[in-house]
């Protein structure tokens, strides 16, 4: 009896931890193998993972039955996670592209209202990322597994201002383009004309 509780217990526990993160379910895929008695079916998922907080991951996995299968692949979306730091917590630092196999995107910045433009794939790695502005392409390759891999590499290279700052011995106010002086000189032409 003791044994159940316990399992129970653990059960609820990891319940609690679970709703953290959001999964989205990119693809679907059914397979058959043909034997000797007729066709046997399995599928293949694909689902991306994300605390939309600036951490992401995707996972695939294979079963007999669809819900196994979305089970195995967010199991590994969570154990494959990667951060990415994001600016303001809404967009990226900088544009960068991704690739993989015939697969690439490009990715790039975005101001404040501009939303989520993205397609299929990449538009479930943002939202689980928590990306609110985005403006991205994908170039080559459709198949959802190559974009995104490819999505992963470009987010795998993106680096904070505070990083780069780190890394190099510098402040950060040093490494960001100075933008409060261009503003100045346009208020001083509009306060002279």
């Amino acid at each position: 009896m003791a044994r159940d509780e316990n399992r129970g217990g653990n059960r609820r526990n990891q319940r609690d931890e679970a709703p953290e993160f959001a999964d989205r379910l990119v693809a679907i895929n059914r397979v058959s193998k043909t034997v000797k008695g007729g066709k046997r079916f399995g599928f293949a998922a694909l689902v991306v993972v994300g605390d939309q907080k600036g951490r992401v991951g995707f996972g695939k996995g294979k079963a007999k039955e669809v819900p196994e299968a979305i089970r195995k692949a967010t199991e590994q979306a969570k154990r494959q996670m990667i951060r990415v730091q994001l600016r303001e917590g809404r967009t990226l630092h900088h544009d960068m592209q991704g690739r993989h196999g015939a697969g690439k995107v490009v990715m790039r910045t975005a101001p404040e209202g501009t939303g989520i433009i993205a397609g299929g794939p990449m538009r479930a790695v943002f939202e689980m990322l928590g990306i609110k502005d985005v403006v991205s392409k994908s170039i080559g390759s459709q198949n959802p597994y190559n974009m995104i891999r490819a999505t992963m590499d470009g987010l795998k290279k993106e680096q904070s201002p505070r990083s780069v700052a780190q890394r190099r011995g510098k402040k950060v106010a040093d490494i960001l383009p100075k933008r409060d002086d261009a503003t100045d000189s346009s208020t001083q032409v509009a306060e002279e004309a």
